[in-house]
């Protein structure tokens, strides 16, 4: 199969294609992405000299561009991992993540349409459910109740999505993951940013009473669920993906001061920030009915090995945190006192 992954030099999409191109000998793989802070091909040097793996850059919203390469690369299936992610930057430009998650979507659904690729996978995630209270889990049922701009932008995608699926009958599907960890995540999120930010000796500032919940999975787990969604999911439905790893921030914060041999002094609680979702749990019951899919690797091992990544391959991250990463910090933490 050849397949065009949207987005496949940030941190998932990285992990899907080395992990695609291990596991299928006789897949190859197109690679478009724009390359804006968080894309970085550093995370796919490994691969750069496969023959079955080819990159393009560009913005899957220049919807020209993207003809071109859906009219010279003639995919067959189409994985959309593009997309503004971090929440606090959605925060402080919601205009980015409206333009880049909702139009660049509809100009690649489109482009896969006009293409009659055979199938179309969005990947989404937990967040467009908004928040539980202390019990329960969210399924592909529950109602979408997006509480910050980059939910709201990855709801409205997830529906432009099923409407091309109904309207256009493009065999499309869609897959919603709660928290990722694992290798070449950009360190604004939680755990890489904790763990650089403890390596230099600087405090963690943990929002609120820090007892927000996450579910977490290793980023592995999600590439082989995204791998079985896209064989053999059934167009026109949603699977949700969890790690059934469900940790307060505080907990997390905690082992990782602790794996850095670090003490609670390096905690610093801020104040919370707008629409932080209370917390998420996913009932991923459906995938491993329909799919047999289910998470391999143990929490704590992946944690444990994630901060060695980190700690081992301190010149990936140093190589990032610069110009328009450094820029939001200062904007965003320091000059607000959360740092």
């Amino acid at each position: 199969m050849r397949i065009l992954v949207a987005g496949g030099a940030g941190f998932i999409g990285s992990n899907f294609i080395r992990y695609i191109l291990g596991a299928h000998d006789d897949w190859s793989v197109v690679n478009v992405d724009k390359l804006t802070y968080a894309g970085n091909l550093a995370n796919l040097a490994d691969v750069a000299g496969d023959p079955r793996y080819r990159f393009h850059r560009a913005d899957i919203c220049d919807a020209a561009e993207v003809a071109r390469i859906f009219a010279e690369e003639k995919p067959e299936a189409v994985v959309n991992f593009a997309a503004e992610t971090h929440v606090d930057r959605s925060i402080d430009d919601p205009a980015l993540f409206l333009r880049t998650n909702i139009l660049g979507t509809q100009v690649l659904l489109d482009a896969a349409r006009k293409a009659k690729v055979a199938r179309y996978l969005q990947i989404s995630t937990d967040e467009v459910y908004g928040s539980l209270g202390a019990t329960g889990k969210f399924s592909e049922e529950s109602p979408l109740k997006p509480n910050s701009p980059y939910a709201a932008s990855k709801t409205s995608a997830d529906l432009l999505v099923r409407a091309y699926g109904e309207t256009f009958g493009l065999p499309v599907l869609v897959t919603r993951c709660s928290n990722n960890y694992g290798p070449y995540q950009f360190p604004e999120k939680l755990i890489p940013f904790f763990v650089t930010l403890l390596h230099e000796g600087k405090p963690v500032p943990v929002y609120g009473d820090g007892m927000n919940v996450r579910d977490w999975i290793h980023v592995e787990d999600h590439s082989r669920a995204v791998d079985a969604v896209l064989q053999r999911g059934r167009p026109g439905e949603i699977y949700n993906v969890g790690g059934g790893n469900e940790r307060t921030n505080i907990e997390i914060t905690k082992l990782l001061i602790a794996a850095m041999g670090k003490d609670e002094r390096s905690m610093k609680f801020v104040p919370d920030r707008p629409g932080h979702d209370r917390r998420y749990a996913i009932d991923d019951a459906k995938i491993l009915a329909e799919l047999g899919v289910v998470p391999r690797v143990p929490f704590e091992e992946g944690l444990r090995a994630t901060v060695r990544w980190y700690i081992d391959n301190e010149p990936w991250w140093r190589a990032v945190q610069s110009g328009e990463y450094q820029s939001f910090y200062d904007r965003w933490y320091v000059s607000k006192d959360r740092a």
